[in-house]
């Protein structure tokens, strides 16, 4: 443990960890945290009062004092050369192989995720800092012992790195200001605005953000309010800072046009998910009946709620003038004769979104990425982008958005165990290290494992009777959870070592009467 002027690090030794956690960087995410660690709890606090409304009235909609924005003639700033073509964009955790490889994978943009395919392990937190420092400096490489080598390819230009910091809910439990933990989203943008800002904007580019889990436009304003003060302290132009909203909360759709105003000098577009957008619509509702869902695969991006979400996102951000980011392609692809089906799906997937008008779209492996382009040159041609499409053509309304139980799809005891074994899987991973997981020839991350249990607790508390006639009881959950474990230990080669952790926790955030806000909470209590 460290100290210096009201700062401890209670983490332990990581290599070249002293590079990063200099006292001047350390101090700089002190400020922060002084500034804005009292305004991030209110809003938490405020996000309980808003869901608790939200459950009264059984609905959300579009906030009338707000109304005057939407209306407003207003435009984001212009995004910066480097980031004006974003049609592939590829995403992973920040370890040094997995960012050589995003580098070198061709995409245009690499989301260096320091939040759900990442797991907060101090050595991941500061490790991956390590090499965001190596990686804007291309001076990247990995050497494994009696192994292969990683280096950056000579023609790698472009990639640029966005990084995503966790969101507002985490603290970092291993690093205090003043007797308290730092808000995890201040460390993770401190420690890289503080040593790769300026390097950034000398080789031409900028410190670029992913912004996660956000509920309201008040938090784009506590993020806004950060760029602005960052940017001062340490003698940044004012703008330099840009950021991407993930609109992956059923609250922040009903606020897009607002949380873009408020980040419109330092605004670099939204992006559309689909695990954490359906964990949020459990989560906000998950006392009404007119909320419940069919099994999470069923649920596509085509289901006419998810369809008015993604239309009206688009439409959002070309009438202000920003980017429209599509959905993440998770596939592996594979040597057997299932790849061809899957990737047919990929093609069917970007082919949509590059139609609907989005700018470009999310792989998760570099074996994607041509398919990416493919479907994105196919619309975009030579153009950067098609910010210039306005698509006028679309006019959402609140309770389309609300539309969940329109979703075609059945409940099925299928789907259960299926929750249950991906969650199970996902959250041995988690709690060994990896937060980027290749479970059944899909990389995923920790939205996934939040929308198999929250389904699960969803099905429980609301008694619903799936398509052979079972109702989901916490007798069946239990039942599903053992026969899960026993298939785990007999699979060869499966991690047994943090199974019967993950069965407790995935059985705690599942079937608890108190919905408990993000199982990567209570999973944080479990690791160093």
């Amino acid at each position: 443990m460290s100290e210096t002027a009201g700062v401890k690090v209670l983490g332990g030794a990581v290599e070249r960890g002293d590079e990063i956690l200099t006292a001047e960087a350390l101090q700089f995410v002190a400020k922060l945290q002084r500034a804005f660690g009292a305004r991030r709890d209110e809003l938490l606090e405020r996000r309980k009062q808003r869901r608790a409304e939200a459950a009264e009235k059984g609905r959300l909609d579009f906030l009338e004092e707000t109304k005057h924005i939407r209306e407003g003639d207003w435009q984001v700033a212009e995004p910066p050369a480097d980031i004006a073509d974003r049609r592939v964009e590829i995403t992973g955790p920040t370890d040094r192989k997995m960012a050589i490889n995003a580098l070198n994978s061709g995409a245009k943009v690499w989301l260096a995720d320091l939040e759900d395919a990442n797991t907060p392990h101090w050595e991941n937190v500061v490790g991956g800092q390590v090499n965001l420092h190596d990686l804007v400096r291309k001076q990247i490489e990995l050497h494994v012992p009696g192994g292969k080598s990683y280096t950056l390819r000579d023609d790698v230009t472009h990639a640029v790195p966005l990084v995503r910091p966790r969101g507002w809910h985490f603290d970092e439990k291993h690093l205090e200001v003043d007797g308290k933990p730092v808000v995890g989203a201040l460390v993770d943008f401190g420690l890289h605005f503080f040593h790769n800002a300026q390097e950034l904007l000398n080789r031409g580019s900028g410190p670029y953000f992913y912004l996660p889990k956000m509920e309201s436009h008040l938090e784009a304003r506590l993020w806004n309010d950060v760029f602005t003060y960052a940017q001062q302290e340490l003698g940044i132009p004012h703008g330099s800072v840009r950021a991407t909203v993930l609109i992956e909360t059923y609250p922040a759709a009903f606020e897009m046009e607002e949380i873009l105003y408020e980040l419109r000098d330092h605004s670099a577009g939204l992006n559309a998910g689909r695990w954490d957008y359906l964990f949020s619509v459990i989560k906000t509702f998950r006392d009404s009946d007119k909320y419940v869902l069919p099994d999470r695969n069923a649920v596509t991006m085509t289901a006419p709620f998810m369809r008015a979400y993604t239309e009206l996102l688009v439409r959002t951000c070309h009438k202000r003038g920003a980017f429209a980011i599509g959905g993440m392609a998770a596939f592996i692809p594979t040597k057997d004769d299932s790849n061809a089906a899957a990737m047919e799906k990929v093609h069917a997937d970007k082919k949509r979104e590059a139609g609907d008008g989005f700018d470009g779209s999310w792989v998760a492996h570099p074996g994607l990425v041509p398919i990416c382009y493919e479907e994105f040159d196919a619309v975009l041609g030579d153009k950067p982008n098609q910010i210039d499409r306005k698509r006028e053509d679309v006019n959402v309304t609140a309770d389309q958005l609300l539309a969940v139980s329109e979703t075609p799809g059945e409940k099925t005891i299928e789907g259960l165990r299926g929750a249950v074994d991906v969650g199970v899987r996902y959250i041995v991973s988690w709690l060994g290290g990896n937060g980027a997981a290749a479970i059944h020839n899909l990389m995923e991350d920790a939205a996934t494992a939040e929308i198999s249990r929250s389904q699960i607790w969803q099905w429980l508390h609301n008694n619903v009777q799936l398509s052979n006639g079972q109702t989901v009881t916490l007798e069946l959950v239990r039942e599903t959870l053992a026969d899960t474990e026993k298939a785990l230990r007999a699979e060869a080669g499966f991690p047994t070592e943090n199974l019967s952790r993950a069965i407790e926790l995935f059985e705690q955030v599942a079937v608890a009467d108190d919905f408990v806000d993000f199982l990567t909470l209570p999973a944080y209590e479990q690791i160093d």
